[in-house]
């Protein structure tokens, strides 16, 4: 019967089914999503270039937000999921993405928007994966399935200096909800420079039930050589000491081998699931102040925990012969964690200030 299924977790086994769900979409065009009010702006970054065609042309294609400004970009009562976000901004670290699901006072993601979609700098690459696609030239998109119960509230704040110009669509369906379904999180950290002989911390005090879906990290290395050694680690339910899922290295988490390397070079990739997305080479292979983007998505192996989750990497490179030997490093790490638990989440610690995001 069609009005059992409700029209979330497509793919193509079921897109052929019907269902009840209801197709909105919010952008520029259409604020708050409303049925048959889209492209009816009068005024708008786009209102002079329309100027002889008037309304329905392209009015207001864009917002601009303000330095300090935080802007709502989606407001949505009632049950329902995200199924896809494209944006293009003109700030990817000091733009900061807040979602809120259900009322909760603290948002369940916040990330700078760069790199919420796997892409901390304006710096275009290629990045072609089933979660997130990032598209010539910066056009940023996310398929993370996010569902809500009761509101769905998504702003952006503005941390420049100068305005930021923002392109966006947010299409959602509204529809029942399973009792199952988990709501979705992601999390930025920063550390720059790591202290030495200490872990990276990618995600700690999450409580709860869930399952962790994905990484991104943006490195900068700030030694010569190799910097991939380190090991991931997932602390499940109550571990201490020691984890319940260990990596084997840096690249082996993000489904490489051997340095990425590939003829004597950093060979980029980008699959469904994992990839190296992002090269800077300012100074070629092996120097100083080289920059990586990589993500690892967990779609079809999630990492499931029933109390808690703590997840960290080792920042660890190599030390050439003679005596060769791992070498703790002090680098510029950046991560986001994305997962999906049930509410209520602890709140998050605070976000790096303004200054303290930038890639300089």
């Amino acid at each position: 019967m069609t009005d059992n299924f409700n029209g979330l977790g497509l793919h193509l086994g079921n897109l052929s089914r019907l269902s009840a769900a209801r197709s909105r979409s919010i952008s520029a065009e259409n604020f708050d999503g409303a049925k048959g009010q889209g492209g009816m702006a009068q005024t708008g970054t786009g209102a002079g270039p329309a100027r002889d065609l008037g309304q329905g042309w392209k009015v207001s294609p864009s917002i601009s937000i303000e330095p300090g400004e935080v802007r709502t970009l989606a407001d949505i009562e009632g049950a329902g999921a995200i199924q896809q976000i494209w944006m293009t901004p003109s700030q990817f670290r000091r733009g900061i993405l807040r979602f809120y699901w259900d009322g909760q006072e603290h948002p369940s993601v916040e990330c700078p928007v760069g790199d919420f979609f796997a892409h901390a700098t304006e710096h275009f690459s290629q990045l072609s994966s089933l979660a997130v696609c990032v598209n010539p030239r910066n056009g940023l998109n996310c398929y993370w399935e996010m569902p809500f119960r009761e509101s769905c509230r998504i702003t952006i704040e503005n941390l420049s200096v100068e305005p930021v110009l923002l392109y966006y669509q947010i299409n959602y369906a509204l529809t029942d909800v399973p009792d199952d379904c988990a709501y979705f999180h992601a999390q930025f950290r920063r550390v720059n420079p790591l202290p030495y002989k200490e872990v990276f911390t990618i995600l700690d005090n999450v409580r709860g039930r869930g399952h962790y879906v994905g990484t991104y990290m943006f490195w900068g290395a700030n030694n010569c050589g190799w910097w991939g050694e380190g090991e991931i680690k997932f602390f499940l339910d109550g571990d201490d000491e020691f984890p319940t899922i260990c990596g084997t290295g840096t690249e082996d988490y993000f489904g490489g081998a051997y340095c990425f390397d590939v003829d004597g070079n950093y060979r980029e990739f980008s699959t469904p699931y994992a990839g190296l997305s992002q090269v800077m080479r300012p100074d070629g292979f092996y120097f100083s102040q080289q920059r990586f983007g990589m993500y690892r998505w967990h779609i079809l192996d999630p990492i499931r925990f029933e109390t808690d989750l703590r997840v960290t990497m080792q920042a660890l490179g190599w030390r050439q012969e003679p005596n060769a030997r791992y070498l703790p490093l002090q680098d510029d790490i950046s991560a986001v964690a994305y997962w999906y638990q049930t509410l209520p989440s602890a709140p998050f610690a605070p976000l790096p200030a303004g200054d303290e995001l930038d890639i300089v």
